[in-house]
């Protein structure tokens, strides 16, 4: 068939490979196809599940391989999570976490998507250290019920420098397992949106991969040392070149907002 004869067939047909977006699905009368509406169904159940689904943390452990502490936020169970938000941003009160110092405190959040959790966190944590030689990275929190402000009370209990949220962002209808990192330098109780650096979409399929988006992370957060601030003060300039042991690539782009209502 020549170029213009598929054009005329499906004029949506190229659009549709450039995203996971649902453009051009045609109708069966006044309603989409069966294979549409079916296709919508599965992944609205899917966004549902990540959303309603409980962290696992043994297997999270073990992912991760090495120690870890558990925490809780001020939200008891999942249904006050969704709706206080509030209360996700807040410790338990009977949480005490050991002042320790360090660089770097991470912290692994359920949020909005403990799907995104289980699939990528563990593969973000085990990729950081070798973009940030000479860090004290602590062992990782496991947060339930948190939310990414969340990290500033854990970070400041921990004494750290700096702190990273890996968190579940909200699902939609293309992607149920997004991870989002978030980054505070000198976090403590009270910080603002304005002063965080956020890499989103973290995934395999789709998004940004888990050991590309660690070298992001790490350039954002050595330039957070450098300056002793993060948020709008500073721009995300790490290359979009394929990341390396010796550094970013050298063509800059604009800084990605942070999003996912966590």
């Amino acid at each position: 068939m020549t170029e213009r004869g598929e054009l005329a067939g499906d004029p949506f047909g190229r659009l549709r490979a450039l995203t996971e977006a649902r453009i051009g699905l045609g109708h069966a009368g006044p309603g989409l196809p069966t294979a549409a509406s079916l296709k919508l169904q599965l992944d609205h159940a899917r966004a549902c599940d990540a959303v309603h689904t409980a962290l696992d943390v043994p297997a999270l452990q073990i992912a991760l391989g090495r120690k870890v502490h558990v925490v809780h936020s001020a939200a008891a169970d999942r249904a006050t999570y969704l709706q206080r938000p509030d209360l996700g941003r807040r410790l338990a009160p009977e949480v005490s976490l050991p002042r320790l110092g360090g660089d770097l405190a991470i912290v692994i959040a359920d949020g909005l998507s403990a799907t995104a959790i289980m699939a990528h966190a563990a593969a973000v944590v085990a990729a950081l250290p070798a973009f940030l030689p000479g860090w004290t990275i602590l062992d990782p929190v496991i947060a339930l019920q948190g939310r990414v402000a969340l990290g500033d009370a854990i970070g400041e209990q921990l004494g750290a420098r700096s702190v990273l949220v890996l968190i579940g962002e909200r699902p939609g209808l293309s992607a149920a397992d997004s991870l989002g990192a978030y980054l505070t330098w000198a976090p403590r109780i009270g910080r603002r949106d304005h002063e965080r650096n956020c890499v989103s979409n973290i995934r395999v399929k789709g998004g940004l991969a888990p050991e590309r988006a660690a070298a992001n992370i790490a350039w954002l957060l050595g330039e957070a040392r450098r300056i002793e601030a993060t948020g709008v003060v500073l721009k995300d300039r790490f290359g979009d070149g394929a990341p390396t042991l010796s550094g970013p690539a050298d063509t800059p782009r604009a800084l990605d907002a942070p999003h996912g209502g966590a």
